[in-house]
């Protein structure tokens, strides 16, 4: 087994060395980290989070000085059910931004590999050895 392992690994970067011209790697986390919408959207959930925090402060406020259990456990359902739906639609509004963030992203990765003749690109997390790393030529054209 571990000299398939090998002989795999060794035929995979001897086909890299060929056609290393061809494959670039692109640094994602450095990408994102480095996007004014995904800095944007970050600071946006961010103050989303805390409106909801408020509920919570809220309820608890408002709990702790109801006497009556009956009305406690109303009060909690209530709470919960605001909660939850509030931050339900929180969560699926971020993961549409975000999904449509990735896609821009990916774009912009394609019109580049495109534009420079690379067949293939890769995650720089993924790469051992080899391919030439655009990052740099991209941070210009994602924001």
């Amino acid at each position: 087994m571990k000299k398939l392992l090998l002989f795999g690994l060794l035929l995979f970067s001897g086909a890299s060395v060929f056609a290393q011209e061809d494959i670039a790697i692109v640094d994602l986390s450095k990408i994102v980290e480095n996007s004014a919408q995904v800095r944007q959207l970050k600071q946006e959930h961010s103050k989303k989070i805390a409106d909801l925090d408020k509920i919570l402060v809220n309820a608890r406020g408002e709990i702790s000085n109801e006497k009556d259990p009956a009305k406690v456990l109303l009060l909690e359902d209530k709470y919960m059910k605001e909660f939850n739906s509030k931050r339900e639609v929180l969560e699926k509004d971020y993961n549409g931004k975000i999904s449509v963030i990735e896609k821009n992203i990916k774009d912009e990765i394609t019109k580049k590999a495109q534009k420079d003749g690379y067949k293939y690109v890769f995650a720089k997390s993924v790469v051992l050895y080899g391919g030439k790393d655009i990052t740099s030529e991209l941070l210009n054209s994602i924001k």
